[in-house]
C-alpha cells in the first residue's frame, strides 16, 4: 500500500480507502474508491492478530497469504447474483499480505439485521433460499463455503443475500492448506461431523445455513454454550431443540438440522421447502396429508433395530435416496416436516400419545411401546399427567430407584413422559440419559452414556419446590400470548459456569402451527424471564 497525499490511503495506487465497514481477528473490510474507473469498492486488508507472525513463523503467514488467494480463486470461479463478486486481487511476493477488491455490498450484513430482532418465518425462508442458490452455485464449481453464518451473509439495498468470505473455502483436490486438527470454521454453525474431524461435504453448509435460519427467526443459538469447547461438544452430542417460532420454516429446520449429514435433504428438496415456506401465509394452518409417519424415537434412545436415530426422525443407517425419500412434492414435503415436529417431544397429547394419519387420511392416536414390568398388567394401564407436581415427584423417585443417585444433569416433564440425565453415582460429570413413562415405567433401549459440558454442574432435583408448576402453568397460558397451546412441556435449564448463572425451570407453550413461547423461573418458582409468543 502506498500513502499519497498525506492523509489519503491509497491501495495499489487505484483504491483510496475511506472508511472501515467491518473486521475480525484476520483484518479489516474497508470502503474503497476506485481512482481508475470512479466506482466504489469494498476492499478487505488481510492482518493476522499477530502481526509480527511473518517475522517469527514465516510458513504460518505464508500459509495465510495462500489462503487468501485461494479465496480470490474460490470466488472468482462462482459467477452468482447471491456471491460477492472480485474485481482485484493485490499481490505483492512472500512476506506479504494480499488485499482483496471487491463488489461493495450497501446494505449491511444479515447479522447487522438481527441485531434488531429476530425476522418472520417467511422473509427468513426467502432469505434462505438466495443464499441457498448462492451455495448450489459454489458446490457446482467445486467449492465448499465452510463458514456460512449472518455475518458472511451481506444484503443489497432492496434485501436481497450475498455470500461472501469464501476464505476457508475448501477447494475439491486443493484442501491441504487447511492446518490438522486446527478449528477452521465458525463454531456455532459448524456441522457435526465437521465437529468430529470430517472435512464436511455439502451436507455441511446445508447445516450451516439451516442453523442460522434457526437464529434469525428464533432469536437465540440453540446450542450456544460460555465456551467454544462446551459450543463443540453441544454441537457434536446434543440435538437441535425443536423452535417454537419458526412457523412456515419449520419443516426446513427439522429436516436438516439432524447429525447424520445422510439423513438431510439435498439442496433442491431444501430449496422446495425455502419455497413453500416463504409462499405461506404464517396464520394459515396446512392442510392434512394422509403421509404415515411412524411414531418418534425419543432423541436420547441409541439406534435399534437397524435405524439410525437422527435428531427428530428415524433414518436408515444406509445411504439413501435424496429428495423422494422426504416428499413427492412441494406440499408433501412441507406437511411431512411439519407432522414431524409435532410428534417430537412437547407435541404430544395431555396422555402422551401422538396423532399418526391412518390409511386415507384419517387420524388415530399411536403411544410407542413402553416396556412394562412384570407386576403391571398390559390392560389396565393406570396413568397420570406427568407434567404435575404428583407426576414429577413419581419420575424423581423412579429415577432415584432405578440408579441409586439423586443427582441429575437434565431434567425434561412431558404430559407423557419426563427425560432425565442421571448422575453416576459418586461422580459429577457422567451420567446415564433414560426416559420414564406414566404407568408403564422406563422405556427399552435407554440408558445411553455421555458427561456433562464442562461449564455445567448437576443439580438435586429436592431443591426445587415442584408445587408451583401448576400456577406456572397458569401464568404461562396469561403472559405467553399462545391462543390455542397444543404443547406443553417444562425443562430444567442447567447451572453455567461460565455464565455465573442458576439452575432454573422453563415452560414452554407451542401451537399447531409451531409458533409459541417459554417462561422461566427460579427453582424455587418466582418468574424471571417471559418470552412471549409473537403470534
Amino acid at each position: 500500500m502506498n500513502e499519497g497525499e498525506p492523509g489519503r490511503r491509497v491501495v495499489d495506487g487505484r483504491f483510496e480507502l475511506e472508511s472501515r465497514l467491518g473486521g475480525g481477528g484476520m483484518g479489516t473490510v474497508w470502503r474503497a474508491q476506485d481512482l481508475l474507473l470512479h466506482r466504489y469498492v469494498a476492499v478487505k486488508e488481510v492482518r493476522p492478530p499477530d502481526i509480527d507472525l511473518a517475522e517469527y513463523d514465516p510458513a504460518a503467514a505464508e500459509m495465510l497469504r495462500q489462503r487468501v488467494l485461494r479465496e480470490a480463486r474460490a470466488l472468482a470461479r462462482v459467477e452468482h447474483p447471491n456471491v460477492v463478486t472480485i474485481h482485484h486481487i493485490v499481490d505483492e511476493g512472500v512476506g506479504t499480505y494480499p488485499w482483496l477488491v471487491m463488489e461493495l455490498v450497501q446494505g449491511g450484513s444479515l447479522a447487522d439485521r438481527l441485531a434488531r430482532g429476530p425476522m418472520a418465518p417467511a422473509e427468513a425462508a426467502h432469505l434462505g433460499r438466495g443464499v441457498l442458490d448462492a451455495l448450489d452455485a459454489a458446490h457446482a464449481a467445486g467449492v465448499q463455503h465452510r463458514d456460512v453464518k449472518p455475518a458472511n451473509v451481506l444484503l443489497r439495498t432492496d434485501g436481497r443475500p450475498v455470500l461472501t468470505d469464501f476464505g476457508i473455502a475448501a477447494i475439491r483436490d486443493a484442501t491441504a492448506l487447511t492446518a490438522t486438527g486446527s478449528i477452521i470454521g465458525t463454531p456455532d454453525y459448524m456441522a457435526p461431523e465437521r465437529v468430529s474431524g470430517q472435512s464436511g461435504g455439502p451436507a455441511a453448509d446445508l447445516w450451516s445455513l439451516a442453523m442460522m435460519l434457526y437464529v434469525a427467526v428464533e432469536g437465540h443459538h440453540p446450542l450456544q454454550r460460555g465456551t467454544t469447547l462446551a459450543t463443540l461438544a453441544a454441537v457434536l452430542q446434543e440435538d437441535v431443540p425443536p423452535p417454537v417460532r419458526a412457523g412456515s420454516l419449520t419443516p426446513v429446520l427439522s429436516c436438516v438440522l439432524v447429525r447424520d449429514p445422510e439423513g438431510r435433504p439435498d439442496a433442491w428438496t431444501v430449496g422446495r421447502m425455502l419455497d413453500a415456506a416463504a409462499a405461506q401465509p404464517e396464520d394459515r394452518r396446512p392442510e392434512t396429508t394422509s403421509y404415515r409417519l411412524a411414531p418418534p424415537t425419543p432423541p436420547s434412545l441409541p439406534p435399534t433395530d437397524g435405524m439410525q436415530a437422527t435428531g427428530s426422525r428415524r433414518r436408515p443407517a444406509a445411504k439413501r435416496s435424496r429428495g423422494v425419500a422426504v416428499a413427492s412434492s412441494v406440499v408433501g414435503v412441507l406437511l411431512v416436516g411439519t407432522l414431524a415436529w409435532k410428534v417430537l417431544p412437547g407435541g404430544n397429547d395431555k396422555n402422551g400419545s401422538t396423532a399418526s394419519p391412518g390409511a386415507g387420511g384419517q387420524t388415530q392416536q399411536q403411544t410407542p411401546t413402553p416396556t412394562v414390568s412384570a407386576t403391571q398388567s398390559s390392560a389396565a394401564v393406570k396413568t397420570q399427567d406427568m407434567l404435575t407436581p404428583a407426576g414429577i415427584r413419581t419420575a424423581i423417585k423412579a429415577f432415584k430407584d432405578k440408579t441409586g443417585s439423586d443427582r441429575f444433569g437434565g431434567f425434561s416433564v412431558y404430559p407423557g413422559y419426563v427425560m432425565a440425565n442421571v448422575m453416576v453415582k459418586g461422580s459429577q460429570t457422567r451420567y446415564v440419559s433414560y426416559i420414564y413413562r406414566s404407568g408403564s415405567g422406563f422405556d427399552a433401549g435407554g440408558g445411553s452414556k455421555s458427561t456433562l459440558l464442562d461449564d455445567e454442574k448437576p443439580v438435586n432435583l429436592d431443591d426445587f419446590d415442584w408445587d408451583t408448576v401448576p400456577a406456572l402453568l397458569k401464568t404461562a397460558r396469561k403472559d405467553l400470548k399462545v391462543d390455542k397451546p397444543t404443547s406443553r412441556y417444562l425443562l430444567l435449564r442447567m447451572p453455567s459456569i461460565a455464565f455465573n448463572t442458576p439452575a432454573a425451570m422453563a415452560i414452554y407453550l407451542v401451537d399447531d402451527y409451531g409458533s409459541g413461547g417459554y417462561m422461566e423461573a427460579t427453582p424455587q418458582g418466582k418468574v424471571t424471564r417471559v418470552m412471549p409468543s409473537d403470534g
